[in-house]
This record gives structure tokens, sequence and C-alpha cells, in this order.
């Protein structure tokens, strides 16, 4: 069978929000030509077929790009291609051509032997069952296909510096990790007052400086170096393919993604007193006080930036994120997770404020939580697991939300178990107002762990 008439894709790429896999191994040029003959069936029962695609700058993206684009093309669909680029400038490009769909090829924060794809529809993200329905569709060879080439990037930034048009901007360090953002960032930065320095821009899929994941302490190393050495205000981190921002503060400290997002809620909650604003289970219980005592109404989403994303929209909430960092605005033209976007929204956000981010940093409450601690536990165990713990914790009378996993409070804080989507895992995190008080709660949590079965390595 030829590469041109194959269709099927392999079912080991199918994640909960997108397509993943090992390049050469899980993900082929023939799996890419099947994703993008499928999609082009998928986008043409609805009655559409302009599709805008880009990629990131890992080593398989070219030629896994290429062969989707040839499946779109052959598929029917027209095909609006993009330079290499983050991820944000799909919806942005989706957005500004009114086209009905986009495609990116990027395997985001990933080792670089790993690469996939993300896709959108109509403006929003396809996931769930409509992920599986690429499946599912009947594809082939339709008439009807084309390509053009687009670059939107100067229209895009054109849009982000409007935020901050003629605003006395903090001094910054931008470290792209030599993902996708970095062209784009050596341009931003060019255009931007005061002293801007940028790390790791020149693009490299083997990323020989750091894992492009701004979550991880390890990997804002440089960036937090730099900025004190260089006695800058604070600097920005971005993952693989922009779509998430990491921040640390003139001391090199890191500011979390729920304290980022209540320093864009406040900010926000100043256009719009009482919004609502979006955080996710994960988030600190400063974040959802702190919108409150800013007159907000805090919302508390289920985990997954799509899941954070649906709970803005359902909400008319102006602002959502979660603890990975990604952060969207509903007010912004693409309603996209956007980690630039972001980080320029900081710099308004600390203007408008007075303060510097390391006085908003040190002004915030003080609490101490475990990093997110991943458990083994075999996926047909996940449900009997909660269901148990959820059981006990109720019989206790201890305050629980079930909206994913449990989040079960106690007297001095609160903790989390909830189940991996992506491996056979338990998540759990734990955070209190005093270390003693943390250490206790996440014992009790290891206990009854230990009591069905499961290591809590990790928690004790």
């Amino acid at each position: 069978m030829t590469l041109a008439t194959r269709t099927r894709i392999n079912p080991r790429l199918r994640k909960s929000y997108d397509l993943r896999g090992t390049v050469g191994e899980t993900l082929t040029r023939a799996d890419a030509f099947g994703v993008g003959l499928a999609f082009a069936a998928m986008v043409q029962t609805r009655g559409l077929s302009r599709i805008a695609v880009s990629r990131d700058g890992r080593l398989s993206s070219s030629e896994l790009e290429a062969a989707l684009v040839e499946g779109l093309v052959v598929g029917g669909a027209q095909v609006f291609r993009m330079p290499v680029g983050p991820t944000p400038l799909v919806p942005f490009t989706v957005h500004r051509l009114g086209l009905d769909g986009g495609v990116m090829v990027t395997g985001s924060h990933l080792p670089p032997d790993q690469n996939g794809f993300k896709l959108m529809l109509g403006g929003n993200p396809v996931f769930g069952e409509a992920l599986g329905a690429l499946w599912q569709i009947e594809a082939g060879e339709r008439s009807g296909g084309g390509l053009e080439e687009v670059d939107l990037t100067a229209g895009y930034l054109d849009s982000v510096l409007t935020e901050i048009d003629g605003l006395p901007i903090a001094d910054a360090a931008w470290d792209s990790g030599n993902g996708a953002t970095g062209a784009i960032v050596e341009a931003l930065v060019a255009r931007l007052p005061g002293q801007q320095q940028t790390l790791f821009t020149k693009i490299d899929g083997t990323f020989p400086n750091h894992h492009p994941d701004p979550s991880l302490p390890e990997t804002l190393a440089d960036l937090s170096r730099t900025v004190v050495e260089q006695r800058l205000d604070l600097g920005f981190a971005f993952d693989g393919d922009g779509d998430r921002v990491g921040v640390v503060d003139s001391d090199g400290a890191i500011l979390w993604a729920d304290q980022l997002l209540l320093l864009l809620a406040r900010d926000m909650l100043d256009e719009q007193p009482g919004a609502t604003i979006i955080g996710d289970v994960k988030s600190s219980d400063v974040l959802f006080s702190g919108i409150e005592a800013a007159s907000g109404r805090a919302v508390m989403s289920p985990s997954g930036y799509v899941l954070v994303r649906d709970t803005m929209l359902r909400e008319g909430a102006p602002l959502a994120g979660e603890m990975s960092g990604h952060i969207f605005f509903g007010d912004c033209w693409h309603r996209a997770d956007d980690g630039i976007y972001n980080a320029v929204r900081c710099l308004r956000a600390l203007v408008r404020s007075g303060i510097t981010l390391a006085e908003f940093r040190r002004g915030l409450p003080i609490t101490f939580a475990t990093p997110e601690v991943r458990l083994p536990c075999l996926d047909e165990r996940k449900d009997d697991v909660l269901r148990a713990i959820e059981m006990d914790v109720r019989a206790r009378g201890l305050p629980v939300n079930a909206i994913d996993g449990l989040r079960v409070s106690e007297e001095d804080g609160w903790w989390l178990l909830r189940a991996s989507g992506t491996e056979p895992k338990l998540t759990a995190r734990c955070e209190a107002r005093t270390c003693d008080a943390m250490k206790q709660i996440a014992a009790g949590l290891a206990t009854r762990l230990r009591k069905l079965g499961l290591d809590p390595a990790g928690l004790d």
C-alpha cells in the first residue's frame, strides 16, 4: 500500500488532548499522512476546508509536517502553510484569516525523540471523543485540495505589543530554551524599551542547553542566574511550542503559575470587578482566596488545559489558568494559551500595579506544599482506589471537592489525589500553612494509600 493511499493511524498516538508518540516507533511519516487525510475528511463533513498548518523546531517536525500537508491536500483541504513558530500563532492565523481550523506539528515540552499534533476546528481544540473520530471517519482522496504559504508573524507581534504600547515596562530576560518561540522572541524584544536580554533563541530540536519545560525548577536555573547577575526585574521562559510560560523575579525566585494567575487576576479585576476567574484543582488556596479578596468570583476547574479553557468559556470568565503554566485570556483574540502574550500581560499588570514582581511575591501568604507526586497505580485500580479513599474521608466528615479526583480540605490545609490521564499513576499534592502541617497531611494520605496496597513513596 502506498503512502498516498494509506489512511490508518497508529491508535497509540491518541492522548487526552492531542496526538503524541515516539518518532520512528509509534509515530511515522505514514501516520502523519493519515492524520492529514482523516482531518481533511473531518473538516469537510462540516462543509469546511481551509486549514492552517505550522510546526515547531524539532528535528522530526519538517518531515512529519510535509507528510501531514500531503495528506490534507490529497484529502481535499486548502492548506495555509505557516513557517516554523509557536503553537499560539496557529489560532491567531485561523482567527485573522477566517480559516476553518489548524494543525500544529509539535512535541511541546517532551524529549527530542517525541512529537505529535495539536488539532483545532472552528477555533476550538479537537480532543476527547472528537479526537477519536479520526480513527472512525471514512477518509480518502478528494479533489479541491491546494496549498498556500502564509506568514502572519508581523501581525501577531503588532497585536501583542498593543497591550503595552507606550508603557514603561520592566527590564527582563527571555529564555526560549531553543524552542519554537526563538525567532519571535528576538523580534519582540527588539521592539521593547529598557534592558531586554534573550537566552537560547536559536531554534534547535536537540535542546542543547536545557529541557524546554518551564514548570520544572531546574529548567529555570539559567534564567534565574541571568536575571540576578544582570540585575533585571524579572525573567520569562517558554516551553518547546510556546503555549506555556514560566516566570522568575529579580531575586531569581520562581513565581509559580497559580501565583502568576493571581497577579493577572488582580489586574483583570481592577477592570472588571466581580468577574469570574478560573483555576485548576492543583492550584493553591492562596489563588482562590486571593481572587475572592480582590472582589472576584473564584471557580475551580478540573486539571487539563483544554478542560480549563472549556470551564472559562462555560462560565463566561475573562481569565483562566492551571498549575502547568497554561493561561487563557477570554478577552484575547484567540482565547488560546499563549506564553508570549501572557508574558506581555504580566508586564502590563506590573506597570499598572505600581509594584515589582518580587514585591508581589513577597506579599503573598506563605504556604508549604509538596511537588506533584506521581504514584504507580494500575489503570484498572484507579477508580477503586479513589472510591475507597472518598468513602473514608466523607465518613470522617472532611469537605471533598470531587470535580477531578479528590481535593480534600483539612484543618490546616488540603490534599489532592487524582488519576493521571496519560500514565498508570495517581498524582498527589498537599499544601498547608506550616511545614509541620503539610508533612502531617502528606503522611495521612500516605497511610491511606498504603492500606490499599499502594507505595506512597514521595509523600512520606
